[in-house]
């Protein structure tokens, strides 16, 4: 059955097919109205989420579709105590398909080990989101006309951002790609990123610490937040928190037809004074979310029982009482009948399976 729990799990055809059927979906819209009439989507909300949870309730909505589920996890059977495979079983028997966010990470990849209907990663953790990325990638053929050939900037948190981890995963499959890194030397991209995607894939990466260092270089901006609260030392924080910051000045330097994009929500990185720039389309981007999320929920069903459209052969992965997985938040650490597993990346370091946090011994 197919599921989409990271943004590999889909080939890049595809990726290109939801895409294309986005801009669909986006250019009649009536003709979707009624494509999934009779259907459910199950909206799993484990976590708070704004734009994520009602562009799929959009979505499936206007398809025809019903919605059901919950966006507070206290309201449900979990604050008894169920585990997450136990809860999609049983939503399994109420709906066809199944978006599920979660605060612990690898959640929705156990889930889709157990369930009759597709699961759809809304976003564990810091790990995974990959029905943001899909939203980039349209956002960027739409804004762009071409996802190849391009230069990005990905500006901010980028060691914790789970959204630039995922976009650049997907990136690597397209040529021509050129990634430039701006972020402070607290929140850059994790080296396993660098050394498993962009060296792996042969994707030219270089690292800088400010914006109009290299804004006139970028096809795209893609902007998230600083957080203060990543920083020891609140000097350093206020020291380099302005190089982050993009606002009209910056956009000066900027080309004519580059994009500027933002997962959301923003708090102080780009000035409100950009909104009316017809370069910042990041509002546009939400929009375009909610059309390729309905592409990906039609091709989702229609693919669930074909076997031209496998789930990809899943990575070794082994058992080892000599090591643990160090993150709190890993399905593996908070339900217990979840085996502690692990991966060894191309870099050489062991992983978690589940959550792809390096491996530590135990004591």
């Amino acid at each position: 059955m197919k599921h989409l729990i990271d943004p590999t799990d889909l080939t890049k055809e595809e990726v290109d097919q939801i895409v294309e059927l986005g801009e669909a979906i986006y250019a009649d819209p009536g003709k979707y109205r009624d494509a999934l009439k009779y259907h459910k989507l199950a909206t799993l909300f484990y976590e708070p989420s704004t734009r994520t949870r009602l562009s799929f309730t959009a979505a499936m909505m206007e398809l025809g579709g019903n919605v059901l589920g919950f966006a507070d996890a206290t309201n449900s059977s979990v604050a008894k105590g169920e585990s997450v495979e136990d809860t999609v079983k049983v939503v399994g028997s109420f709906a066809d398909i199944i978006a599920i966010r979660h605060h612990i990470e690898g959640a929705p990849y156990v889930a889709s080990q157990i369930s009759s209907v597709p699961i759809i990663n809304a976003g564990d953790g810091s790990h995974a989101h990959p029905t943001q990325t899909l939203t980039d990638l349209i956002t960027i053929k739409k804004e762009l006309g071409h996802i190849d050939d391009i230069t990005i900037g990905f500006c901010g948190d980028l060691r914790f951002g789970r959204t630039v981890h995922s976009l650049i995963k997907a990136l690597s499959r397209y040529k021509g790609i050129n990634v430039i890194l701006i972020a402070p030397d607290e929140l850059k991209l994790p080296d396993y990123i660098k050394q498993d995607v962009c060296r792996k894939q042969g994707i030219a990466y270089r690292e800088v610490n400010n914006i109009e260092e290299v804004i006139s270089e970028l096809d795209v901006l893609y902007m998230t937040r600083v957080q203060k609260e990543r920083f020891l030392d609140e000097d350093e924080f206020e020291r380099v928190k302005d190089s982050f910051v993009l606002d009209s000045k910056k956009m000066t330097l900027a080309k004519e037809k580059m994009a500027v994009l933002h997962p959301l929500p923003r708090v102080n990185e780009i000035l409100p004074e950009v909104d009316d720039d017809p370069r910042a389309a990041y509002f546009r981007q939400v929009e375009y979310g909610k059309f390729v999320r309905m592409a990906l929920i039609l091709k989702l069903l229609e693919w669930k029982d074909d076997p031209a459209h496998p789930m990809p052969k899943p990575e070794e992965n082994f058992s080892d009482r000599r090591l643990r997985c160090n993150n709190a938040r890993c399905i593996c650490n908070c339900e217990q009948h979840v085996p502690q597993s692990f991966r060894l990346s191309d870099s050489g370091i062991i992983r978690c399976f589940y959550c792809d946090s390096r491996a530590a011994k135990n004591n």
